[in-house]
Formats: structure tokens, sequence, C-alpha cells
């Protein structure tokens, strides 16, 4: 039986299980195993519930869809899904190539250097494809 305390001041999450085999006195884990804070004792056999499908803070909210922005009216309805990615210690996109049946996810290649004055990231994925993310000019962004 698990019955959850009352938050405490501290940063730890404190759970409170079954009462001690030793003292009775409720057993509370702070880390990993369930201890009772009288006498000492540990429960090892304790399992912790595991939690399926979290997310960090990074991942939680940061699923973006961008529509095309181009010159060709066929691919007016056509969406690239982007999601924000850590590469070593910056945040990058990860793109999802709208053109592939399966999630296929692009690479970023280089830039011409014709268009510097637009801010715009280039990607390709491994069968060719083509995407440029670039921004609009109320804020938000799309892909070309």
């Amino acid at each position: 039986m698990v019955i959850s305390s009352a938050p405490s001041t501290n940063t730890q999450t404190q759970t409170r299980h079954s009462p001690c085999p030793r003292c009775a006195a409720s057993l509370v884990s702070n880390y990993y195993e369930p201890q009772c804070l009288q006498c000492g004792y540990v429960d090892y056999s304790y399992t912790p519930p595991t939690v399926i499908g979290k997310k960090n803070l990074m991942s939680a909210g940061t699923r973006f869809v961008f529509r095309y922005m181009g010159d060709a009216p066929k691919l007016t309805e056509t969406l690239a899904h982007v999601q924000l990615r850590r590469l070593r210690n910056r945040i990058v996109f990860g793109v999802t190539c709208p053109f592939c049946d399966t999630d296929v996810e692009m690479e970023q290649s280089s830039l011409s250097g014709k268009r510097k004055e637009i801010r715009e990231e280039r990607y390709r994925c491994p069968d060719g494809h083509r995407v440029s993310l670039i921004p609009r000019k109320d804020g938000s962004m799309g892909w070309k």
C-alpha cells in the first residue's frame, strides 16, 4: 500500500509505505528504497513503479508543424513536422521529411551563401529531398 505524504520543503519526493517490520513506524522512500527513519531499516526488496512515457522539458511541448510557403501550388497542403533536438551543447531543429512515406529524419546541410540576408536553414533527407526552413514576417516559420 503506497500513500503519498504531504509536500516536503526539500526537492526530494517522499512516499510513505507499509509499516516497518522492526519498530512499526512508517517507511519513507527518499531515493530508491523505503527506509525507516527511526530504526534505520531498509526494504531492499521494493521495486519502484516505472514511469512510462516520461518526457523532459525540452521535448515536452516542442513539436512544430510548418506550412509550405513556396511557389508550387501542389505543395500548399504539405506540412513539415519539426521537433527540437539536442546536439552536443545546443538545440537544433529535427526535421521529418514531408515527402517520404516513412518518418525519415533529415540532416542539416550548408547554405549556398547567395542569400545571406535571409536567415534560413537547409535540410536534406537520404533520398535527396531538400527542405529550407524560413522565418515569416509575422515571426512564425515555414518551409520551402
